[in-house]
């Protein structure tokens, strides 16, 4: 069962890690297994998302709701469907049926194999080296309201399904699909953002249901560290997007293949499980 003091921690570490491209599910479970607690699950960390994705609604109120609202409109005023808002509200439907169908597919892979630490590792380390290449070769210049259509929403949302494998990192891997398709790298942390809504909503409001079931988490811990992920979230957004303006993800990629090297050779060593 998820402690007080484990609730603290693990929602620190999502509030922190959910808007970087290094993965919010492979760092709980990471700092789960090198604490010797119990694998908290993927219902868990779905509920904890709503935290930072409540920070997220909040950041981008604005143009939230400029998108819903003309998305709405336009389906009665002709003229408003060309307008940006309500293409991009149809983009987020589209970009989210990837995730949506696999995460369905998938649901028993997605709380258990899934969750494997040596997987966990190598996918940290691979999607690492292909945030470089794509961080490297971009040429930066597309923005979302001139040149997003349906098959670079498709693209995308193609890439937020692989985050199903934690260690693979939603927002990495969107955020890479968008420097692949030669975008700004704050329109395609946007757009990331925005795409993640209704998958990070839809999944933890099915997974509430599992709280305090069970072996499930109790309510408790769990709302104390949703609470947590979305303080420390909102400043974590705000911070990535002032800072991906002037630097590249390089320090994320870095990163990434140290932790994903060292869960390796922790689990190959015995010192840390690969299964909770």
């Amino acid at each position: 069962m998820i402690g007080w003091l484990e609730a603290v921690v693990l929602g620190l570490v999502q509030g922190l890690t959910e808007f970087l491209p290094i993965s919010s599910s492979a760092h709980i479970r990471v700092v789960s297994a090198l604490a010797g607690w119990q694998d908290p699950g993927a219902a868990f960390t779905a509920v904890i998302q709503l935290g930072t994705e409540a920070a997220v609604l909040i950041y981008f109120r604005q143009e939230i709701w400029e998108i819903v609202s003309t998305w709405v409109r336009s389906l009665f005023v002709k003229e408003l469907r060309t307008h940006w808002a309500a293409r991009m509200g149809w983009y987020v439907i589209v970009g989210s049926i990837p995730i949506g169908v696999l995460g369905l597919v998938f649901k028993d892979q997605i709380e258990t194999v899934f969750r494997d630490l040596r997987l966990v590792g190598t996918t940290l380390i691979v999607f690492g080296c292909i945030l470089w290449f794509a961080d490297r070769t971009a040429r930066n210049k597309l923005t979302l309201e001139k040149h997003l259509n349906f098959t670079h929403a498709l693209v995308y949302g193609c890439a937020q399904a692989l985050a199903l494998i934690p260690g693979v990192s939603r927002s990495g891997g969107t955020i890479t699909a968008g420097l692949l398709l030669d975008y700004r790298r704050e329109d395609a942390a946007k757009y990331s953002f925005l795409l993640a809504i209704p998958a990070v909503l839809s999944s933890g409001l099915l997974e509430v249901a599992q709280i305090g079931e069970g072996p499930a988490p109790a309510w408790g811990p769990t709302i104390l560290a949703t609470a947590i992920s979305f303080v420390i979230g909102y400043a974590a957004v705000a911070w990535f997007l002032r800072y991906i303006s002037h630097h590249r993800f390089t320090g994320f990629v870095i990163y990434r293949i140290l932790l994903g090297l060292f869960v390796i050779f922790a689990v190959s060593l015995g010192k840390i499980p690969a299964m909770g």
